[in-house]
C-alpha cells in the first residue's frame, strides 16, 4: 500500500532526536508565505488543526497535515520528507540543529492513483 506521505531515514533520525528532546511532535506542510512551502515541525499540539486540515498520514510517529488548499494541488504525488544542511523555517522546532526538513515529491503511478482514491 502506498501512503501519501514517507520520510528519508535520514529525515527519520531527526524525527527520533527531536521526539527525545521536545516529547510528541506534529508536522503541518507550510503553504508559502515567510518559509516557502517546507513542512514544518512544532511540538504536538502548538499548532491548531482546523476544519480545513487533511492528515495526510505520520512519519516516525509524527501526524502530517496539509490544508486542503494545498492539498488539491499536491493530491497527485507522494510527499517524501527528507533533511537537508542548513536553516529552515524560523518557527519549525530542527532550525537550531543546522538542519532543516525539505519536501520532495514524486508523482503517483495510475495504479497507486486508483488505490487511493
Amino acid at each position: 500500500m502506498v501512503e501519501r506521505v514517507s520520510a528519508t531515514d535520514a529525515a527519520l533520525e531527526l524525527i527520533d532526536s527531536l521526539k527525545k528532546k521536545h516529547g510528541p511532535i506534529m508536522f503541518h506542510q507550510s503553504g508559502g508565505c515567510c518559509d516557502g512551502s517546507s513542512p514544518m515541525c512544532y511540538p504536538e499540539g502548538d499548532l491548531i488543526i482546523g476544519n480545513a486540515d487533511i492528515l495526510l498520514g505520520e512519519i516516525g510517529g509524527a501526524k502530517f497535515y496539509m490544508h486542503k488548499s494545498q492539498f488539491d494541488y499536491w493530491k497527485h504525488t507522494q510527499l517524501i520528507i527528507d533533511v537537508v544542511d542548513g536553516r529552515g523555517g524560523m518557527f519549525s522546532l530542527e532550525g537550531v540543529e543546522g538542519k532543516r526538513f525539505l519536501t520532495r515529491s514524486r508523482a503517483f503511478t495510475s495504479e497507486e492513483l486508483a488505490g487511493l482514491i
